[in-house]
């Protein structure tokens, strides 16, 4: 077994993954992270643990990070409104659309 370096690693128990399920999987995992996530409003989700489970208490904070660092990501409903512009052909099929004609040079005087 490898000492602990940090202080912060005060558990050894990680929840490797929480993966997106089909539409009515339901939370497949074990029963803690499974009350966890229903607490945080998970419907279908796989999960993946790496170490050891038997404690719960560090099961339960372990999984409660992985619920935390799954609210960093920016999800489409958390967009802000894009507005959109006319692209320069769009803008400007009339002048495009129109025969070019090449016109004589005037000649310029001094």
């Amino acid at each position: 077994a490898k000492p602990f370096v940090k202080q912060k690693q005060w558990y050894q128990r990680r929840v490797r993954g929480l993966v997106p399920a089909p539409r009515g999987t339901g939370l497949v995992s074990a029963p803690i992270p499974k009350k966890l996530l229903a607490m945080s409003g998970f419907e279908d989700c796989y999960t993946c643990a790496i170490g050891q489970t038997a404690t719960l208490g560090n099961f339960a904070k372990a999984t409660f990070a992985a619920i935390a660092a799954t609210y960093s990501y920016l999800t489409p409903d958390m967009w802000s409104p894009t507005v959109f512009t006319n692209s320069p052909y769009q803008e400007f099929t009339d002048y495009l659309a129109k025969p070019f004609v090449k016109q004589a040079k005037k000649e310029v005087k001094y």
